[in-house]
C-alpha cells in the first residue's frame, strides 16, 4: 500500500484537457497502480488504453503517458475522474468512502467546448444526470477495468465503438 493510502485521504489527478477539448472521458477513481504511476489506467490489466488505441487507430498502448494524452487532445478528447479525493484501501470503485467530487464549473472553463462525456464505467456513470443538466450528451460505457470481467474485451470496445460513433467522436 502506498503511503496516501495509509494515510487515509487520497488525491486523483488533474483533467488532460484544452479549450479544443469536444468529448470528455469520466472515470471514477484512479486504482492503485495508477496513483503510484502517477498516470491515467497506469495497470497493465486495464483495457482503456487498447481500446482507445482500437478505435483510434493510434499504437497507445505503446507509447508512454504524455504522448498518449497529447494524442487523445489531437483528437479533441479531454480525460478526467469524478472523484476528485476520498478514502479507499485497494482499488476497488465499492471501497471509496468520503468522496469529493472534482470541479466541473472548473473544467468547463478549461475546455469551454465539450459537447458529449463517456463514463467509463457505472460508478462513473451515477454522475450522468448531472453532466446531463449541463447540456452534454451523455453515456455510461463498460468499465475497462481489470476488475469489470462480466465482459470480454470484443464487447466492450464494440460498446465504446458505437458510442464513439454516435456521438461523433474524434472525427
Amino acid at each position: 500500500m502506498n503511503d496516501a493510502a495509509a494515510q487515509g485521504r487520497l488525491n486523483g489527478f488533474g483533467p488532460v484537457a484544452d479549450r479544443g477539448a469536444r468529448a470528455l472521458i469520466l472515470g471514477s477513481f484512479p486504482g492503485e497502480a495508477s496513483l503510484s504511476a502517477g498516470h491515467y489506467y497506469a495497470h497493465p490489466r486495464n483495457q482503456f488504453w487498447a481500446i482507445l488505441g482500437e478505435l483510434l487507430g493510434e499504437p497507445l498502448t505503446s507509447l508512454p503517458f504524455e504522448q498518449r494524452y497529447a494524442r487523445l487532445l489531437a483528437r479533441r478528447i479531454a480525460l478526467w475522474d469524478v472523484i476528485g479525493a476520498c478514502e479507499r484501501r485497494g482499488s476497488l470503485d465499492a471501497d471509496i468512502r468520503d468522496a469529493i467530487d472534482n470541479d466541473f464549473d472548473a473544467l468547463s472553463r478549461l475546455a469551454p467546448g465539450l459537447e458529449c462525456v463517456m463514463f467509463n464505467g457505472r460508478t462513473a456513470g451515477r454522475h450522468q444526470r448531472r453532466l446531463a443538466a449541463r447540456g452534454l450528451r451523455a453515456v455510461v460505457l463498460p468499465s475497462t477495468s481489470p476488475a469489470y470481467a462480466g465482459m470480454r474485451f470484443e464487447d466492450k470496445l464494440a460498446a465504446w465503438r458505437v458510442a464513439f460513433d454516435e456521438l461523433g467522436v474524434a472525427r
